[in-house]
């Protein structure tokens, strides 16, 4: 599937923002639960898009929307990537040999 065609809608400055506000509500807000930060973000990232552009299209909105939604997608990625790097320290050598295969096998499929 070719996702090429939604990167004209990404606003990095919107991405940026949204999550710096998710951010804040996960560490900050305990009384706002998780599992309703994507819709907060999507809601900021259309706001904030609409500021930026001056006027209210489809488009604008549409774009607002992905990017709000994709600084949920950059967080987790940053994340998960912060685990990988954090738990290979603790492994052994010999682990750490048995992770580098799968990684290059996975990498040339």
């Amino acid at each position: 599937m070719d996702l090429s065609q939604y990167t004209q809608y990404m606003v990095p400055l919107v991405i940026g923002f949204c999550m710096c506000i998710g951010y804040v509500i996960k560490k900050s807000l305990d009384f706002i639960p998780n599992k309703y930060i994507p819709l907060i973000v999507l809601i900021v990232g259309i706001g904030l898009n609409i500021l930026l552009s001056k006027k209210v299209t489809t488009e604008i909105v549409i774009a607002g929307a992905l990017s709000g939604l994709a600084s949920i997608g950059t967080h987790q990625t940053c994340k998960c990537l912060n685990n990988r790097r954090e738990n290979y320290g603790d492994m052994t050598d010999e682990e750490k040999k048995k992770q580098q295969k799968q990684l290059d096998k996975d990498s040339d499929e």
